[in-house]
């Protein structure tokens, strides 16, 4: 079978400069570990950018799924709020109020994804079977969430943050967590965290090997042809904007009971732009899953710097160093330059019937 090279280089540059860049700064840390570069990239600081892009990736592999469908679901950071509101609450209520358990805690992972899955339905059949605007449905979605996540808190805590909760106990693999610089980056870590690496890979597979994908693929560049196949294009688009929400609530869950020690409502939320980085992130990884994860490791590798500077004692002005994440958005979105979109993305389909 022969190989594109040139193709390759294009769908996944994103991801092989990232990995570069990732592992050469290791590679530089652990060579010189006595420098300002050997303390700004300790291991400790590669296991916080896997942490911080945790979110950003599972918001971004949903957005790209359902863009790539041909719809633009520009609510994901009311998704992702709406996920972290979620699940805090459900660790609350099944614990009774009282001692958190593990097992709580999967259970509320488990509802957050469920009832964002279900909003996401909803705004499937707002913007699929009502054919309204797809930006201004997103927004809306953003808008009810930014209200909806303090005024929750409020109602269930009196509050608009949290009080604190239980964080996910991190799963160490015996044997393989020895192994320098991997072991305690991939094989020490949240369970979160590995679960985003296999769905990152899972979404590869199946969005470039599997009928599914092809539907997938199809319904936002020739629905046409799709249904004149005998596939429903609106199903598969129903389907592709579930997951996204599916994956948005994994990704607010994680942040209330993996990453954080609670739900903070205050301000725009502990989701923080985390929603709109993820629509940069899978642009600038032209649609591709592993693009998308080298992205979003991008992102999570800035935050994870900003805090690495504070903790070797660099002095930055807090409010400059908490524009880092976004001045790398402006970065990206310059080098990104024109990518090319799905060709019916916001674009209703009416079958024959319909048209009738």
């Amino acid at each position: 079978m022969s190989v594109d090279l040139g193709r390759l280089r294009h769908r996944h540059g994103t991801t092989l400069a990232a990995t570069a860049v990732f592992f050469g700064l290791a590679l530089v840390g652990a060579v010189f570990p006595d420098t300002v570069v050997g303390e700004l990239t300790t291991t400790g600081t590669f296991e916080r950018a896997l942490r911080l892009s945790t979110p950003i990736t599972l918001a971004a592999i949903g957005g790209l799924y359902a863009e790539k469908s041909g719809v633009f679901n520009i609510g994901l950071e009311g998704f992702l709020i709406f996920g972290a509101f979620f699940a805090g609450a459900a660790a609350f209520l099944v614990s009774g109020g009282g001692q958190i358990s593990q097992l709580d805690l999967w259970i509320s992972v488990l509802a957050a994804v469920v009832s964002t899955a279900v909003l996401a339905a909803l705004f499937a059949v707002l913007t699929i079977r009502y054919k309204a605007n797809q930006i201004v449905a997103g927004l809306a979605v953003w808008f009810i969430g930014l209200g909806f996540g303090p005024f929750g808190a409020i109602v269930l805590w009196g509050q608009v943050n949290s009080p604190p909760l239980r964080s996910i106990n991190e799963v160490v693999v015996p044997g393989l967590s020895e192994i320098p610089f991997f072991g305690p980056l991939l094989f020490a870590a949240s369970p979160l965290v590995m679960l985003t690496l296999v769905i990152v890979v899972a979404a590869y597979v199946v969005l470039e090997y599997t009928r599914f994908g092809y539907w997938i693929q199809a319904a936002g560049e020739n629905p046409q042809a799709l249904d004149t196949a005998g596939i429903g294009v609106n199903r598969v688009r129903y389907a592709a904007v579930v997951l996204s929400g599916a994956l948005c609530g994994l990704g607010g869950a994680s942040l209330t009971i993996a990453f954080s020690a609670g739900f903070v409502g205050r301000g725009v939320t502990m989701v923080n732009g985390r929603g709109w980085i993820a629509i940069t992130a899978y642009l600038f990884g032209n649609y591709n899953p592993l693009g998308t994860f080298g992205a979003s490791l991008l992102f999570g590798g800035v935050n994870a710097l900003q805090i690495q500077l504070q903790t070797v004692g660099i002095s930055i002005p807090n409010r400059l160093a908490g524009l880092f994440p976004f001045f790398a958005v402006l970065v990206v979105l310059t080098l990104v330059g024109r990518t090319r979109m799905p060709s019916a993305v916001g674009k209703a389909y009416e079958t024959e019937e319909e048209e009738r």
